[in-house]
């Protein structure tokens, strides 16, 4: 029997994806073009990893100079597990100077929350469940807190900046996920959910309702729908965003004048557990 982690399904990153390009979409799930590495991407994961670390220490040790101090043994850690990482930087000066931006994230953590008078109940949490007739949801939790009478809130950090008022709705979608995951395998609705902006230092927070959980899950049948439609039909079609410029892939794209590999044989069946006939 497969397991969550191989079988096809869906994360709200790769919803998210579908929704902004299909191409995009089919490129990092279908394809599996790798994504180049970021000196942005690298600091969200090293920050990341410094958070769910920091949790290890004794409450009176959560500290902003024992989380920087976590920085340099961190970053030798996702080197050493990931060659993209460890060929990112060329120059001892510039990782210097990067590795300070870090510790700029983290200081920032500590106005917003005080990890002292915190006990997380999970990190980095693995979560999974299955819709009846639709695929499997799946994703990870930053931070999962549990109060004393059960009340479950959901920590998602954030290395970039809040969305402007009226654009919360992509990183919510996020949370509603989870807080739908959560909601269908512990048969309780999290009473918080809450982003933690570190690139401006602010704290987007939401109380789901069951209506707003049921909207979730009819979003992500039709994205879904959407994804098999697509996957059928073989017109994995580009969509033009603000986003575009940010693309990893944009010399393959047709909007810019690219030329889109072939599908690997089996590759669509492997990735989203869809029968497709050849023409």
């Amino acid at each position: 029997m497969s397991s969550p982690t191989s079988k096809p399904g869906l994360s709200p990153s790769r919803a998210n994806d579908f929704q902004q390009c299909p191409l995009l979409f089919r490129f990092r799930v279908v394809d599996k073009l790798p994504q180049p590495p970021s000196e942005a991407m690298a600091r969200g994961t090293l920050v990341h990893a410094v958070l769910e670390r920091l949790y290890d220490a004794p409450a009176a040790a959560r500290t902003a100079d024992t989380a920087r101090a976590l920085l340099p043994g961190e970053w030798d850690r996702l080197r050493a597990a990931e060659q993209r990482y460890a060929d990112l930087f060329t120059s001892p000066d510039r990782v210097a100077s990067w590795l300070a931006s870090a510790g700029s994230l983290i200081d920032t953590y500590f106005t917003l929350e005080d990890p002292t008078r915190l006990e997380p109940a999970e990190r980095e949490l693995f979560v999974h469940t299955e819709l009846d007739g639709g695929p499997l949801l799946r994703g990870i939790v930053d931070r999962l807190d549990v109060a004393p009478d059960g009340a479950m809130r959901v920590v998602d950090y954030k290395t970039g900046r809040s969305p402007r008022q009226g654009y919360e709705s992509s990183a919510l979608f996020q949370m509603r996920f989870y807080a739908l995951v959560l909601w269908r395998t512990r048969g309780q609705i999290p009473r918080m959910l809450q982003l933690v902006y570190l690139g401006d230092g602010q704290v987007l927070r939401s109380t789901p309702e069951e209506s707003e959980l049921a909207a979730t899950e009819a979003k992500i049948r039709s994205v879904w729908s959407g994804i098999t439609t697509t996957a059928r039909s073989g017109d994995w079609q580009p969509r033009k965003t603000a986003l575009c410029p940010w693309c990893a892939h944009q010399d393959l794209c047709p909007a810019f004048g690219g030329t889109p590999p072939e599908v690997p044989a089996g590759a669509v069946e492997r990735a989203l557990g869809v029968s497709v006939t050849a023409p």
